[in-house]
């Protein structure tokens, strides 16, 4: 893996573009790293006297949590788990599949960490992608469903078949835990990009807050953004239909990598891009692949019921855009 040295007033990612460039203090001492992990390319900047220590801290637990979570990685406990069906999870696992369970549960199942018999099906994680039969994708839902797992303390037990993946939620727990890095290393303002999951760390150095640009799905190189939404202390995390997805040779019709847990296609929601913001980015990485499941009405729904709890801008296929009020002001089109 290659770490390399960054100085940038713009970090691309490929749901989000972050423009942080910043005039406040002089002297502040500022680090940026590239590294690339969890199959995707992460930058990393923090500013204050220790931030060279706190970027070094956040890179190496990103490593430990891509060993820990990884589908493919033979000794992570997710590897483990799908393999012996029964395993003691250590405390990161634990908790983050206890979240990834209440939101299955809050979102009626919209989101499940047990699509991956679904995703190896269509040929997700490698080459060669392919459209199954609607009988091999009836026969593979028997298997998806959280509810079909068995959490006993930390002890979690797999039905025969089961698997489980959690690609839609890790990032957000590896940001959220690079946060609090950074706090115990006493940085107060930072800025990272895990594979277009952002976190900000308190403001600017000079005291506004961060500027991060949504980019439009029909441009997902990042050339143009959709809008911009200010924020302060919060992740901002995208999920797309365009970020990954394949053509089929036959009928010519594309499908994306976001599944429909109950459906075992691809989402057909309506919506093309879901962004959520919120100060838990675990949570806020949930909903961004449960909204983009559920569909707008759906997803309003749910969100005035846990309006506390975060924020929202959902893009229809129509290319209507659909704002909470709550963050509206801070949201500009472009």
């Amino acid at each position: 893996m290659k770490t390399k040295a960054i100085i940038t007033c713009l970090v691309t990612a490929a749901a989000i573009i972050l423009c942080s460039c910043s005039s406040g203090k002089a002297e502040e001492k500022k680090i940026s790293s590239e590294i690339f992990a969890m199959d995707t390319v992460m930058t990393l900047t923090a500013f204050g006297d220790r931030a060279e220590e706190a970027v070094k801290a956040a890179e190496d637990e990103i490593y430990r949590l891509e060993h820990m979570f990884s589908a493919e990685d033979k000794s992570s406990d997710i590897f483990r788990l799908n393999q012996k069906k029964s395993i003691k999870l250590n405390e990161d696992t634990g908790y983050l599949m206890d979240k990834a369970v209440k939101i299955y549960k809050d979102t009626g199942g919209a989101y499940d960490m047990t699509v991956y018999p679904l995703m190896k099906l269509w040929g997700w994680g490698t080459d060669d992608h392919r459209v199954p039969s609607s009988d091999e994708i009836k026969k593979t839902l028997e298997y998806v469903g959280s509810d079909k797992l068995t959490l006993d303390s930390d002890i979690i037990k797999e039905e025969k078949n089961q698997g489980i993946d959690l690609g839609g939620i890790a990032k957000g727990y590896t940001g959220d835990r690079i946060m609090n890095i950074f706090r115990e290393y006493g940085i107060t303002s930072a800025i990272i990009s895990l594979g277009g999951n952002v976190h900000c760390l308190g403001n600017k150095t000079d005291g506004s807050p961060w500027n991060c640009g949504i980019t439009d799905p029909d441009q997902p190189d990042g050339e143009k953004l959709l809008g911009t939404v200010r924020v302060t202390d919060k992740a901002v995390i995208t999920s797309g239909g365009y970020e990954r997805f394949f053509r089929d040779e036959k009928t010519g019709k594309v499908y994306h990598h976001i599944m429909d847990p109950k459906t075992g296609y691809p989402a057909e929601s309506g919506l093309i891009s879901v962004t959520i913001i919120s100060r838990d980015g675990t949570l806020a990485d949930g909903l961004s692949t449960a909204c983009y499941v559920m569909g707008k009405d759906a997803s309003v729904s749910y969100w005035k019921k846990h309006k506390n709890e975060f924020d929202m801008i959902l893009v229809s296929s129509d290319k209507s855009i659909y704002v909470t009020p709550e963050i509206e002001k801070y949201w500009e089109k472009t």
